[in-house]
């Protein structure tokens, strides 16, 4: 069959349809993405200036940061821009890349938090073989796994959309292009469709998530047999990682499993992974980690100090 689509742009109904409300979050959002900004900078600043950068947990904290930089400015700035203004219109090619784009960057978040689970696994159960499991060359090969199946992953779900008819209306019930509300637009049956986006979304974040928990039990049964310095380090980190998990995974989870077709809370939720998970991570990384507070002061003291002469 043929794909008519008669649709050359969307636009956004946004995240509350009340203007007062609206820009009240303007000014809200604006803080929260120069905060993003300024955050994940520090972090990266300090694990790039400091001895922490030979260590395989800060090198994916560093590329957690700038994933969390370079996804929270393919949405929020739109939506910033949104929020104040009269029209909230996006063009379809516009349209088709934010979704790749953010959906790209997503996926490969996703698999950097579980390489870094990964490495306090090792870390934890078989710390007599970390530095040779954990070697740089395995770290970069993760890191372009990540790439590799992000890319596969944003490129399925484009090209998925990219095969819709969209005949109007164009009206989309969220702050940004992603797959769910565009299926509700489509004029043909997106059963099929639906379901295919919900095992390609919703069942990968799911068992990831299920499995990165079951790894956390193991590394928490593990810890029994350290001493009391060594538990108290350990359940710091891996506090700090399962936090940032929950935070991206459980709204991921409750956006992608459920079929698009179904009344829910989609775009509040996104809310989290898009805005409040980014402002947060630099914080949870840096005020629960000794080894970051101590790098901090010493990099910012020599910034000081250098500006000083």
């Amino acid at each position: 069959m043929e794909n008519q689509n008669n649709v050359t742009e969307f636009v956004f109904i946004g995240l509350w349809g009340n203007k007062k409300i609206e820009l009240l979050f303007f000014s809200l959002f604006l803080l929260c993405y120069l905060a993003v900004l300024m955050g994940n900078v520090i972090v990266l600043l300090t694990i790039t200036c400091s001895h922490l950068k030979q260590q395989p947990m800060y090198y994916f904290l560093c590329h957690l940061s700038l994933m969390d930089v370079s996804y929270t400015s393919t949405v929020v700035p739109r939506l910033i821009r949104d929020l104040a203004a009269a029209r909230r219109n996006i063009s379809y090619n516009n349209c088709m890349t934010q979704l790749f784009t953010a959906h790209l960057l997503a996926g490969v978040e996703l698999f950097i938090l579980v390489s870094m689970a990964f490495d306090r696994y090792v870390a934890i159960v078989k710390p007599l073989h970390y530095m040779v499991i954990m070697n740089r060359q395995r770290c970069n090969m993760l890191i372009v796994l990540a790439w590799v199946v992000g890319f596969w992953h944003s490129i399925a779900l484009l090209l998925m959309v990219l095969r819709l008819p969209f005949c109007g209306p164009n009206q989309i019930d969220h702050y940004l292009c992603d797959v769910k509300p565009l299926l509700k637009l489509v004029c043909k049956d997106i059963h099929v469709v639906s379901i295919l986006v919900i095992a390609n979304s919703g069942m990968v974040v799911l068992v990831i998530f299920l499995v990165l928990v079951a790894s956390y039990i193991v590394i928490l049964y593990n810890l029994r047999t350290h001493s009391s310095a060594g538990r108290k380090k350990a359940l710091s980190t891996c506090g700090s990682h399962i936090t940032v998990v929950v935070l991206f995974f459980v709204p991921c989870i409750y956006t992608y499993v459920l079929p698009a077709g179904s009344e829910n809370k989609d775009k509040d939720i996104s809310v989290f992974y898009t805005v409040i998970g980014p402002v947060l991570n630099p914080l949870i990384y840096t005020l629960r980690n000794t080894e970051m507070k101590i790098a901090m002061r010493k990099v910012w003291s020599k910034v000081t100090h250098s500006d000083l002469k």
